[in-house]
């Protein structure tokens, strides 16, 4: 498949070509794990979910890295508000986060190294910096010389002389140059710290990223993913620190996705209107949230208002309607399918798979990718009110929504005991409509009332009572 990226290295869409056939080497920077994952964070973990989805589609094989910082000063601020030790704010936010993103339909990526289980390899890449000039050791502090790394601000299109940095990023007067970076923080008294050659220390923001990508993908990426807040000052970094070591390129492929604002406003601790994950799957389907990200081009503002996200649970509603339908309707046929032509319906099942891939394979454009979802949810909708439908056509347009919802996740998966469930399932609604036959009621509502409190609804068909999950 011809897949075309954006590269905002590049400014301009080019053809993915991985360096090893077949295989992509793919890192996104993943959360600060001293909180639950808000809406803005779940941007870049569902769309390069998608990404990573999508790849896998094609037909590649794709190494996903996601890291968790955890170790770091707002880990460390956490720490002391619960009480608890750095270590244990993080394995409770990492568990919240994996939590979170199973809600969201996200699969976990490959690999999700962790900052305090690779300290050798940082020190060790922060030492190799040092020994070439390109890092300083001061007061117990190694800063990188951004001076001596000509090619600085390539990345985010700016000179050295225009760059204004951004948070995580001190000035103070143990710097040769107030743009210099840190690579490593001597401890405070009572910080968690490491022993390493310039005194008791843990690991700069952008230097953890840099090393595990070069520990688990190698010197080049082909793909390195993250919000646009990323791009500076934290990708940037990333890029002076890996090229000066090694002399190779970072990534081939640069992705950023952009920023959520909440009601037309950005969204901040300041206002206060920040919504974390874990209250919004409380009150709004999961996969709404999903199509409510998918539904805007990745590079594109988002705008999350109670509007957009109750037009999110619609669509995605129709959507599963759509499966549930085709499911209920391929069931009540006698006997298997003939293999009958599909003709004309199998044309435009070829061409709306074909408009599918090739939105997809452009950059990533979920939301016309959508668009073909839908067109494919009509002609379905359509056919299945037809005197003359197939078994072989019902088969062949769910097979379609299925092999799209493969890439987008709108559709929720099934558990490992969704067959046990289903079959608890039909046996309450056989035993409900039995209970109507004998004109017991009471029993009957009680079976309709035990469905609902477990989100399963009930619909009269022609074709009799169907079920689907709320």
């Amino acid at each position: 498949m011809n897949v075309q990226i954006y590269n905002t290295l590049t400014r301009a869409k080019e053809a993915f070509v991985p360096q090893e056939p077949g295989k992509v080497k793919m890192y996104v920077c993943g959360p600060t794990v001293y909180d639950y994952i808000h809406i803005g964070n779940a941007r870049p973990v569902i769309f390069f979910d998608v990404v990573r989805r999508y790849l896998e589609h094609a037909g590649y094989d794709v190494n996903y890295i996601v890291n968790f910082t955890d170790v770091d000063d707002k880990l460390i601020k956490k720490a002391e508000q619960l009480g608890l030790t750095v270590p244990e704010v993080a394995d409770k936010f990492i568990n919240a986060f994996n939590e979170d993103i199973a809600s969201l339909g996200v699969h976990k990526a490959t690999l999700n190294p962790r900052v305090t289980e690779h300290i050798p390899s940082i020190i060790a890449f922060i030492q190799g910096l040092v020994d070439t000039g390109y890092a300083y050791a001061s007061e117990g502090d190694v800063y990188y010389r951004t001076s001596k790394f000509e090619e600085y601000g390539k990345l985010s299109h700016q000179n050295l002389e225009e760059l204004q940095f951004g948070i995580r990023i001190e000035v103070g007067e143990r710097k040769e140059n107030p743009q210099d970076f840190v690579l490593w923080k001597g401890a405070k008294p009572g910080e968690i710290n490491w022993e390493s050659p310039w005194g008791p220390g843990r690991p700069g923001w952008h230097i953890e990223c840099s090393a595990m990508a070069r520990e688990y993908l190698g010197d080049t990426l082909d793909i390195h993913g993250g919000g646009h807040d990323l791009q500076f000052p934290h990708h940037e970094c990333e890029v002076a620190q890996s090229e000066a070591l090694t002399g190779k390129q970072l990534a081939n492929y640069w992705m950023h996705n952009g920023y959520i604002h909440i009601n037309n406003e950005k969204m901040s601790k300041s206002l206060g209107n920040g919504i974390t994950v874990n209250e919004l799957v409380k009150r709004v389907k999961p996969a709404a949230i999903r199509y409510f990200i998918l539904s805007t081009h990745y590079r594109s503002p988002l705008n999350f208002t109670d509007e957009t996200i109750a037009q999110a649970e619609n669509s995605v509603e129709r959507i599963a309607n759509c499966a549930a339908n085709l499911k209920h309707r391929l069931s009540t046929f006698d006997g298997q399918a003939d293999g009958t032509a599909l003709g004309e319906l199998g044309d435009r099942i070829a061409q709306l798979k074909a408009q599918f891939e090739a939105k997809m394979g452009d950059d990533f454009n979920t939301p016309d990718a959508i668009t073909a979802v839908f067109e494919l949810v009509t002609e379905a909708n359509q056919y299945m009110n037809r005197s003359d439908a197939s078994p072989e056509g019902i088969a062949a347009l769910l097979a379609a929504l299925e092999g799209m919802n493969t890439v987008l996740g709108l559709l929720p998966e099934a558990g490992a005991d969704a067959e046990l469930l289903d079959d608890e399932i039909d046996a309450l609604i056989v035993e409900r409509t039995e209970a109507r036959a004998a004109k017991n009621w009471a029993r009957a509502d009680e079976i309709r009332n035990l469905l609902t409190e477990k989100g399963i609804a009930l619909e009269d068909t022609p074709q009799g009572i169907r079920w689907r999950r709320l």
